[in-house]
Order: C-alpha cells, then structure tokens, then sequence
C-alpha cells in the first residue's frame, strides 16, 4: 500500500496534479488560498496553535538520510525521530498520505501518515489542516517504502510553522528578479543559491584562517565616517542628528587600518562592507563586502603572494582543488604562479606604439580617439588606464596580476623604486574582472599631503571620486608608519571567481531598485 511522493510535482495551488506555473499563479489565486489558510491558521490556534514555541525533534533530515540510507524497499530500522521540515510535496489518498519534508540545506525524506498509526481524526485534520509550504513534525519509525523511498512512518504529526502564502511551483525556475526579490523562495527552491551560501561561508572561514597561520590580527574600523577616503570613489552622504554634522559610508577602511600600523598592529586586516554611490553591474554593486589587510615590512610583492595564497586556499576549501567549476561546469584552473605583466608595457605591445609615463596627454588623447576611448576630465594615468583597458584587458584569461600604475590615479601608492613615474601598484584580473589590487604603501607624509592637495584641485575641478584631504590622517603618518604593503580585494568578485556567477548571484540579498 505504500507508495512515494518523490515524482509528484508540489505547486503553487492546492489542487494535486495541478500544472501551475510561477506565472501562472495570479493575485486572485493567492489572494483566495492566503483567506483559506488563515482560515486554518484560526483552527490551529484553537488547539496547539499554529506557531508553536517549539516542537520535540531529536534528529534532523540530513542525519537520518547519512544514517539509514541503506535501508532496502520495506525495510524497518526500529529508530524512532522526531524531525522536522518544510512541506514541498502532498498527496492525500484515502488512508494514507504522503508529504516530503525538506531541509534547510535541500535534503529531504518522506513522512507516511495513516489512518492505522495515528488514528482517523488525526489523519483528517492532517488532510484538512496541511499546506504545501507548512513547517511540519513528524513523530515515527524510520523504514524504507515498499518502492525504496527512505520514510519516516509517522505516529504523531504537528504543524510546526504555518504557511500563509503558497509557495511557488518548486519545479519551474523563478525568474531572476523574483530570485533577488525574494531570495527566500530561491534558498527554498533553488540548489545553487543554497550552495552558494556554503561555499562563500566556506571561503569566508579559509580567508580568516590563513590569516591567522600569517598572524594577523582581525579589526572593524567606522562605517561613518567625517572624511571619506582610501579610494577614488563617489561616496554616500548622511546626517548625524546626534553630532549635527555630514558624515558619509565609508567607501574603504584603508586609512583607519593604517592608522592601525602606525600604532604598532604590524599585520591587520578587515572583512567590511562598503558603499560606494556609483553605478550597478554585473561586476558592480553600491554595497559590497571587502578585504583589506596591511602589513609592516611587506611591500606590493608580498601582497602578490598574499592574496595568491588566499585565493588559492579558498579554492581548496570551497571545492577540494586549485581548479574550480563554474554554476555553467566550466572549469578554471586558479593553481600554480600566476602571471605578471607591466601596465606600460603591455600597453605598448597591444596598441603598437611605446608608451610610457612621459609620453604626453596629447599623445594619449589622439591614440583614445582614433579607438573610440572617451574619459571624463582625462589626465595621464587615467587615459592610460583607459587605454590598458581597451587594449589589453579583453585578453586576460588567466589569473593574472598587472603591474606598475601611473602615479596620477594612486595618491596612496608609493613611488616606483626603479621606474620613474608610475607607482608600486598592482590591480589582479581573475575571469577578465579586477579581483584585488595592492601597493607597496606610501608613509612618506610630506608626500602624501602633496598627494591630497592634488586631490583636491582634481575634485574642485569636478572630479567627484577624488579623495578628500584628512589631517588626522596625515598627523598619524607624521608619528611614523613603517614601511608596509596593503592589499583589497572584493569578497563577491572572490565568490565570483570560485562559481562563475554574477555579483548579485554571490550577495545573499542585492540592493534591488
């Protein structure tokens, strides 16, 4: 008499066998099954309730699948559970009914209730009461059906959470908006979404770890901030009642880490959030979450190192390998040394004409207009990296750190000690995208606030991601920061690189217009 639930589609609407999709469902549909279940909802309350404070599990549905997945067609395990899960398939037919319960983490197993274990009055407020959606109880012997559907036979059952609203048709692809909309339903119905949780949780605890092999120490550093700083961006603008004063989010925690090295914290570092008031993208997002971390006594080579060793190391924890698959099943290798090349001379060789930190502004706007390049209030470095951009980047595929920037577009970035005119910078392109960049740090503080004051003509001038002047930042080098490299490097494009999604498939829930 036993039978599975497994091939039946659960749906949006009550009706079993319905073909309803995600489409499908109208507002009239939901408005009338959300009256039906309130409905029940009110029955409920009437009796145990329909949000419990708790219910009695002692095991859950991953556990007992690990442990009794043996069990063969029509087997009993003489183990007896209380577990719980959302209701994502139900079929009631006569005497027996079935449910499948899923897992937080998309397992599931089925529930048998019958008129013969739990009794006729109990078994017709199961049908009566119990909606696909609904967290529910199951108290029963672990046994294998009759056709090898690991079960629980249950003897008591509970509505653990009542479901107001239908769930939509588990078996036919949300589309991307309602995803982000509503990323819950995703988490629900979606395996790559709930896989992609894991595998930043997994990433986020190796980058921590290796971290703490290389000793360094985990700070948090202001969200607000009075001054913002530590990169070329278009910050977000607020009020504080409390201090009558504009204050702005924080578009990087740079100059509060190195604040931190000037007080003696040698290795530090920071997984922060960041907003920056700026466009969205594939690769974009306003909020977004970041590494930062500085060293004393290092400099931009031991940063490659670094983040080389960090990426890779996530890489071993989210997938057991150096190569990684791709939510499409590409496959990309992240192991071995990785490349290096120079921004100048790979420019160079890609236009056909030397470039180099001396070559003129002239020289750099006729080459970007005879390719189609515009920049807005264009200077050297930032038509060199324009130009970079169009002609280089495009072919990146492997990993692949490019080195050496023009000094125009890094005001917190130390001077080449070999190579007049560009800076110890190096930005890294894993996927074709910018991944991480790092400098070997310039403390030189007379340096610096000639750097900050040429940020500010460039932001008087209507640059509206130059950096603002900080003195107590400045007053802080002028204690002594010693020499030190820096590196950031963004956690969903880290994401991004280990799964191949795009950024708002890596954040759990996307800002949405």
């Amino acid at each position: 008499m036993t039978e599975d639930t497994t091939a039946t589609p659960a749906t949006a609407l009550e009706t079993p066998g319905d073909a309803a999709t995600e489409q499908d469902v109208t507002e009239q549909d939901v408005s009338e099954q959300k009256a039906v279940r309130l409905g029940k909802r009110e029955r409920l309350n009437a009796g145990p309730g329909a949000y419990p404070v708790s219910v009695p599990v002692t095991t859950t549905i991953p556990e007992v699948r690990a442990l009794w997945q043996h069990l063969q067609p029509g087997e009993e395990s003489g183990e007896v559970v209380g577990l719980a899960g959302r209701v994502v398939n139900l079929r009631n037919t006569g005497r027996l009914c079935f449910v499948s319960l899923q897992a937080g983490d998309g397992t599931r197993i089925q529930g048998m209730v019958s008129q013969a274990k739990v009794g006729a009055e109990s078994l017709a407020e199961f049908k009566e009461l119990v909606d696909l959606g609904d967290h529910l109880f199951v108290h029963g012997e672990v046994i294998a059906s009759r056709t090898g559907e690991l079960s629980v036979m249950a003897d008591a059952w509970q509505i653990a959470a009542k479901a107001i609203l239908p769930l939509p048709n588990l078996y036919t692809e949300l589309n991307e908006e309602t995803r982000m909309r509503s990323r819950y339903l995703d988490l629900i119905q979606r395996d790559q979404a709930r896989q992609t949780v894991r595998t930043r949780a997994a990433a986020m605890a190796s980058l921590r770890a290796t971290f703490a092999d290389r000793h360094y120490l985990e700070i948090e550093t202001p969200m607000l901030q009075t001054i913002h700083g530590g990169a070329a961006a278009r910050p977000f603008v607020t009020h504080s009642n409390a201090f009558d004063t504009e204050l702005y989010l924080r578009i990087a925690p740079e100059l509060f880490l190195k604040r931190a090295v000037v007080g003696g914290i040698d290795r530090v570092f920071e997984i922060n959030r960041n907003f920056r008031n700026e466009g969205a993208d594939s690769t974009h997002s306003p909020e977004f979450a970041m590494l930062e971390a500085y060293e004393a006594y290092g400099d931009y080579n031991t940063m490659a190192e670094l983040t080389q060793t960090l990426v890779q190391n996530a890489a071993q924890a989210v997938s057991g390998s150096h190569v990684v698959t791709w939510a499409d099943g590409t496959e990309y290798d992240l192991g071995g040394e990785w490349d290096r090349i120079d921004m100048y001379g790979s420019l160079s060789e890609a236009a056909g004409v030397e470039i180099t930190p001396a070559t003129s502004l002239a020289e750099l706007e006729a080459l970007a207009a005879s390719v189609g390049v515009e920049v807005h209030l264009p200077n050297h470095g930032k038509l060199v990296e324009e130009l970079w951009e169009h002609f280089v980047k495009g072919g990146l595929t492997r990993p692949t750190f490019v080195m050496d920037f023009p000094v125009e577009t890094s005001p917190l970035t130390r001077a080449h000690r070999s190579k007049p005119g560009v800076v110890e910078k190096w930005d890294l392109y894993v996927r074709g995208f910018e991944l991480a960049t790092a400098y070997s740090e310039l403390v030189d503080p007379v340096i610096q606030r000639e750097r900050f004051v040429e940020q500010a003509r460039q932001a008087a001038a209507g640059d509206v991601e130059a950096m603002r002047l900080d003195e107590d930042f400045l007053r802080a080098l002028e204690f002594g920061m010693p020499p030190s490299g820096g590196m950031g490097m963004g956690i969903d494009r880290l994401l991004m690189a280990l799964t191949g999604l795009g950024i708002r498939e890596t954040i759990l829930f996307p800002l949405v217009k």
